[in-house]
C-alpha cells in the first residue's frame, strides 16, 4: 500500500504534528468521503511507502528522520500571489523548503508541481514563461522533476470565476508553454511532464510519464504488483489518500479539493491531534474495516 497525504487536504502544511502522532501510534483511521459511517483503519505496518504532497514542505521536516517508509515528495510551487492563494506561504521559504527535502530524501525523489496553470490577463503566457524558467534556474541541482496541469472547471472554479477570469487556451498557447517550459528545464537538467491531461506536450519536449508509475513505485519499494488507479484518467499506481475534502485553509481559488470556504473553517476547528481521525473523532455507530491495500 501507499499512503498519499494527501490530495484530499494539505496535511503537511497544517496537520503534521497529527500525522507523525498516527505514525508513533501506528494507525490511521479515514472516513469514506461518499459513506462516513464506513471508516477504514490503516496500519502503518502495511504501508509501503507514503506520497507526501503539500505547498508547504517546511511543517515536516523535523519528523523525516523519524519515518522508517520510503518517501516521495510532490511540492506544488506556483507563481500566483494572495488573489489565487490566500493563505500560501511566501514562494521563497517553500523553495528553502524544496531544496531542504531534496537533501533528506534525494533529488529523484522530490518532484515540484507546477500545478495549474491558469493564464488571464495578469497571469499571462509571458509572465508564466519568466516565472517557470526562474523556479528551474533556483532549483537547480535539487530537483529533476517536474509536473504540470492545466486548470479543470472544479466547483470551486467555477465560483470563483470572477476572480480567475480564466482564458482558454489556443493550440499556439499550448505550443509557447511546451516549448519553453521544455528550454529552461533542459537547461537546469529536469524532465518536465503533465499526467492524466489532454494536451501531454510530448511534441515540445515534455515526457510521457505518470506522477507515480509503477516503476517508480518498484524504486521506492522493491516491490511489484500494485493496483493502477481507477478512479482517474492515467496509469499512476493507485494510492490511498487519508484526508478529508474541504479542511485546507490555503483557500486557494482553484483548488480541487474544497468547495465550500464555511465548511473548511468548521472542519478545521474540529480537528484534535489527539484523534485518529483527521476531523472529528469516532462514534459509536461507525463501522471500522481494516484495509491492507
Amino acid at each position: 500500500m501507499i499512503l498519499n497525504v494527501s490530495g484530499r487536504t494539505d496535511i503537511v502544511a497544517f496537520y503534521s504534528e497529527w500525522f507523525m502522532r498516527r505514525y508513533q501510534e501506528g494507525y490511521v483511521d479515514v472516513r469514506n468521503p461518499i459513506y462516513p459511517k464506513q471508516v477504514s483503519r490503516i496500519y502503518f505496518d502495511d504501508v509501503d511507502a507514503i506520497l507526501f504532497c503539500t505547498k508547504n514542505p517546511l511543517p515536516i521536516l523535523p519528523y523525516l528522520d523519524k519515518i522508517d517508509k520510503p518517501i516521495l515528495f510532490h511540492i506544488t510551487l506556483t507563481p500566483y500571489h494572495k488573489d489565487f492563494e490566500p493563505n500560501v506561504i511566501p514562494k521563497g521559504r517553500i523553495i528553502d523548503g524544496i531544496k531542504k527535502v531534496s537533501e533528506i530524501v534525494g533529488t529523484e525523489y522530490t518532484y515540484v508541481r507546477y500545478d495549474p496553470v491558469i493564464i488571464n490577463d495578469k497571469y499571462t503566457l509571458q509572465y508564466h514563461r519568466k516565472a517557470f524558467d526562474k523556479m528551474c534556474h533556483l532549483l537547480k541541482g535539487y530537483v529533476k522533476h517536474i509536473i504540470i496541469s492545466f486548470v479543470d472547471d472544479y466547483k470551486n472554479v467555477h465560483r470563483h470565476q470572477n476572480d480567475l477570469k480564466i482564458k482558454t487556451l489556443t493550440e499556439e498557447d499550448y505550443r509557447f508553454i511546451g516549448e519553453n517550459f521544455s528550454k529552461s528545464a533542459k537547461e537546469c537538467g529536469m524532465s518536465v511532464q503533465t499526467c492524466a491531461e489532454e494536451h501531454n506536450l510530448i511534441e515540445y519536449g515534455f515526457q510521457k510519464e505518470d506522477c507515480l508509475s509503477h516503476p517508480l513505485a518498484f524504486k521506492l519499494t522493491g516491490k511489484t504488483g500494485f493496483k493502477t488507479w481507477r478512479e482517474r484518467n492515467c496509469h499512476c499506481v493507485s494510492m490511498v489518500d487519508i484526508g478529508v475534502y474541504n479542511s485546507c485553509p490555503h483557500f486557494c481559488k482553484y483548488c480541487y479539493a474544497n468547495y465550500d470556504e464555511d465548511k473548511v473553517k468548521g472542519q478545521y476547528q474540529k480537528h484534535n491531534p489527539n484523534s485518529s481521525l483527521l476531523v472529528g473523532k469516532l462514534e459509536e455507530n461507525d463501522i471500522i474495516k481494516v484495509r491492507k491495500s
